[in-house]
């Protein structure tokens, strides 16, 4: 008896133990990254300053300025809509770290969903966070999940209806960012981010609003350049200009019958620009293996290998994987070109921005180069 005794309390205590490593583990993704101000910045505020319904809650999330000397146009760029496609946030902080404006301004909202950071999706096996190695030491960066925390926002309806159109889709849509647009001032903390952002937008006059994703090789939009119908010209010249640079990309309407997206609401509630753009991500993809650090960063997988192989992918895909390097240079280069389109047709209302890092050199130097020092605990 005392034997068996014995086993159960040493087996009590383990658990005990993992119990409080995993929680503790849990917890820590509630702590928001580090994003150190870069020289442009010149002012942070937060989305509830846009929208006060927002103050204290888990949806509250940073809104970085950066003001050129002279007015001129607007710029949102929106990181981490989906919190578990890690280039279009770190895109984001790397225009916020390095980007100096001349003219007009540049909002940046590297979380935009906020709430979303602060989980892993259930059963992906996906890691909590992966590290970016700089000159200055490793920054490290959360990995989380594509929708709001159910912490936050529960229960999911068994059909989630999008408030302003009445389409019906999954109930676990309710907490995704991009299908919740133009969002409700008295809506779930979802709804009320992306009225929040809406909000930000109009209140602002932002010209042109840029959100960023990552897709799985075998979705059918990939390296892509989704526009409104209102910014097809913007995105036209946008694509050509990146064919120029051997940055191969295609251009996709917005579907109407697709509702609560970006791409498609913020053209019609309000008269921003909206622009949104894919890259290769294999760490999200369903064919993929083992999903690890080491995935998301190199996009190396031998079975998306097998799957170009037998013709069942969107993009070409081969032992060399699509790195983070390729994935946020595609995203900084893009909206550098954006920059360049717009001021080619709107020379009296210029956007120009100063110190945006080149392709080639985020390829060649890796995304960490362009990272500045965290600042010391």
């Amino acid at each position: 008896m005392r034997k068996h005794t014995i086993t159960a309390i040493i087996c009590l205590a383990g658990a005990l133990v993992a119990s409080a490593v995993a929680g503790a583990s849990f917890l820590a993704m509630r702590k928001p990254d580090v994003i150190v101000n870069g020289p442009g910045v010149s002012e942070k505020k937060m989305l509830s300053d846009w929208f006060p319904g927002l103050k204290g809650t888990p949806g509250d999330t940073e809104v970085y300025i950066l003001k050129g000397a002279d007015d001129g146009a607007s710029m949102l760029i929106l990181g981490g809509t989906h919190p578990n496609e890690p280039a279009g946030h770190l895109a984001a902080i790397v225009y916020i770290e390095n980007v100096v404006p001349k003219t007009g301004t540049l909002y940046v909202i590297p979380r935009a969903n906020a709430s979303g950071f602060t989980a892993n999706d259930p059963q992906e096996g996906a890691p909590q966070r992966f590290t970016i190695q700089t000159p200055n030491g490793p920054r490290v960066f959360s990995y989380g999940s594509r929708a709001t925390n159910p912490v936050h926002q529960w229960p999911d309806p068994n059909v989630y209806i999008h408030a302003s159109s009445g389409q019906t889709l999954s109930g676990s849509e309710t907490r995704n960012l991009n299908r919740g647009y133009p969002g409700r001032p008295d809506g779930t903390l979802t709804e009320k981010v992306c009225y929040g952002i809406v909000q930000l937008i109009k209140q602002q006059n932002v010209t042109i609003t840029v959100d960023l994703h990552e897709a799985s090789p075998e979705y059918p939009v990939i390296n892509a350049i989704v526009a409104h119908p209102k910014a097809m010209t913007l995105a036209s010249d946008t694509v050509l200009g990146l064919e120029m640079q051997d940055i191969k990309i295609s251009l996709e309407p917005s579907p109407v019958n697709l509702r609560g997206l970006t791409h498609r609401e913020l053209g019609d509630f309000t008269d921003t620009l909206p622009l949104l753009m894919e890259t290769a991500n294999a760490s999200q993809g369903r064919l993929r293996g083992r999903t690890d650090e080491a995935l998301v960063l190199t996009g190396k997988d031998k079975w998306y290998v097998r799957a170009q192989k037998l013709g069942r992918l969107y993009v070409p895909y081969d032992e060399k994987g699509h790195p983070i390097e390729e994935r946020v240079g595609r995203h900084v280069t893009a909206i550098g070109e954006i920059l360049t389109s717009w001021n080619l047709e709107h020379p009296e209302e210029p956007l120009e921005f100063e110190n945006i890092p080149g392709y080639e050199d985020i390829l060649a130097k890796g995304v960490g180069a362009y990272l500045l020092p965290a600042p010391a605990k």
